[in-house]
């Protein structure tokens, strides 16, 4: 998923998207699922797999969330939803006054869930092919 929303939104081509992909794991967690002061879940309907959703504790009371991401068939159901709702609540577990996250431009779909849930935008980045 990562891969692909790197290159629709022109940060990577298709080529490397992969190895750099690969390189933006290791980073963040190069420990996998033991790297400390991360949080890597499975989302779960019953004993099905829907998506997976990753949450950093960046500062006492600071957290990211560097990915989540619902399988496609899954999408539209509520899973991101209810996701972003359980991962706040282990937020506030951990301490955490605010979590922040990224979404691409091109992704209008999160972009209206993250506004429904209360996020606020605080940064916007524009291009332009010429």
């Amino acid at each position: 998923m990562i891969c692909e929303e790197k290159v629709l939104a022109g940060n990577w081509n298709q080529e490397e998207s992969i190895s750099k992909a690969e390189e933006e794991y290791k980073r963040l967690l190069p420990n996998g699922e033991k790297t400390e002061s991360n949080f890597l879940y499975t989302i779960l309907d019953e004993a099905k797999t829907i998506g997976v959703i990753l949450l950093a504790q960046l500062s006492e009371n600071r957290g990211y969330i560097y990915d989540i991401n619902i399988l496609e068939e899954y999408q539209g159901f509520g899973y991101g939803k209810e996701a972003m709702k359980q991962i706040e609540n282990v937020g506030k577990k951990l301490g955490m006054k605010k979590i922040g996250l990224h979404v691409f431009g091109h992704n209008k779909v999160a972009r209206g869930l993250y506004d429904k849930l209360g996020y606020q935008t605080t940064n916007v980045l524009m291009e332009k092919e010429i």
